[in-house]
């Protein structure tokens, strides 16, 4: 057998709930020979001894973090290792369906595609409800002006004035048979890291993933840059995945919740927005001022939510009334933890406040350097050949 020209990185997104159903459905729905890297993100005891019972069975690299890092963190940790013509990296809550991964390659060999994207669909039933089939985040001739390498819209080499995001994803939460004659084939200005293909020549020209994007939008980050590199990105809507955690999402389970609060922190999120506006020169138009006031809302509707709705017999005023105390007082716990993370006592004890929560999990985190990540991280088993 000729060696494979894909290689597979599952990185970790918010939860590890879904992680056993997506390997599964890997392997059961990619019949195309590949590499596979498996990004282990601290987790919990249980789904770590899965990963390592199936290293034997299918002979892939697994990476373990003993502490969590953040997805482009992981991807990154991932890319050290990759030797093949094509990297494609993998939420590890998604599931496939049948040819997804041929199909990427197909449309990124007849097209010259830079990066290629699946059509993402979200909820159960799989494969039936839009979520992502590419999209715009400018307008067209500032778009064009952007790829151009302009600092700015009006064309000046200064930084005075800012492009403006105006994030657009077209029949998102329509049922993909009703609609899916009408989504070809097609260049378009993003794909999102569920499931996209890259060349990975790429990396030599823009450098590893920015992880300074701790926490969202580091597709759309990616995309600008292979933009501003000269480089194609389209969606191939042949290749269908689903992602099993789109809000509202099933119930989080006890081992999920200090990674997801960590992942979707404050302090995570309003740095990542903050680093997106100062790296691009970004506007601050609504979309930002409303991610600034929502600071928490995951949490809020995954954790608060729940132990609220306990209390409806009280009626609806004290029910919001208990609400809103309640992720008042989760807002300043969630800080604690962030801080935390890189606290040197959280380090030298990274498994002390799970235990105090009787959670099977660690609050701590890598720092965010390469160097550092690399000395935390043990290699289990083999690449698949």
């Amino acid at each position: 057998m000729t060696n494979p020209k894909i290689t597979i990185i599952v990185a970790p997104r918010e939860r590890f709930q879904f992680a056993r159903e997506s390997l599964e459905s890997l392997y059961e729905n990619t019949t195309l020979p590949f590499e596979l890297i498996y990004i282990d993100n601290n987790s919990p005891e249980g789904l770590r001894s899965h990963l390592k019972a199936q290293v034997p069975r299918h002979d892939f690299q697994l990476i373990r973090s003993e502490h969590y890092l953040s997805p482009n963190q992981a991807r990154n940790l991932g890319l050290q290792h990759v030797k093949t013509p094509y990297v494609v990296f993998v939420d590890n809550d998604v599931v496939f369906a049948p040819d997804w991964l041929s199909n990427l390659v197909d449309c990124a060999e007849e097209t010259g595609a830079t990066v290629v994207g699946s059509l993402v669909c979200q909820y159960r039933p799989v494969h039936e409800t839009i979520h992502c089939a590419g999209g715009t985040y400018m307008a067209p001739e500032m778009y064009t002006a952007f790829a151009r390498g302009e600092l700015n819209p009006s064309g000046t080499l200064g930084m005075m004035g800012g492009w403006q995001l105006q994030e657009k994803t077209p029949f998102q939460n329509q049922p993909l048979a009703e609609v899916c004659d009408r989504i070809p084939r097609q260049p378009t200005g993003f794909v999102e890291f569920h499931t996209m293909l890259v060349r990975t020549a790429i990396f030599d020209r823009i450098g590893p993933l920015d992880e300074g994007f701790c926490c969202t939008k580091e597709y759309l980050d990616f995309c600008m840059m292979v933009t501003r590199a000269g480089g194609q990105i389209y969606l191939e809507p042949t290749s269908v995945v689903t992602f099993l955690t789109h809000p509202p999402a099933p119930a989080l389970e006890p081992s999920d919740v200090p990674y997801f609060m960590l992942r979707w922190s404050d302090q995570w999120e309003l740095s990542n927005l903050l680093h997106f506006q100062k790296k691009w020169n970004l506007k601050e138009s609504s979309y930002f001022q409303k991610r600034y006031q929502k600071l928490g809302q995951r949490r809020r509707k995954a954790l608060v939510k729940p132990i609220a709705k306990r209390f409806a017999f009280l009626g609806k005023p004290a029910k919001k009334w208990i609400e809103n105390q309640l992720f008042q007082l989760e807002k300043q716990l969630n800080q604690i933890l962030t801080n935390l993370h890189s606290n040197a006592v959280a380090m030298a004890e990274p498994h002390a406040l799970g235990r105090a929560l009787g959670i099977d999990a660690d609050f701590s985190t890598l720092p965010s350097s390469s160097r550092k990540t690399r000395r935390n991280v043990s290699s289990i088993g083999s690449s698949w050949r």
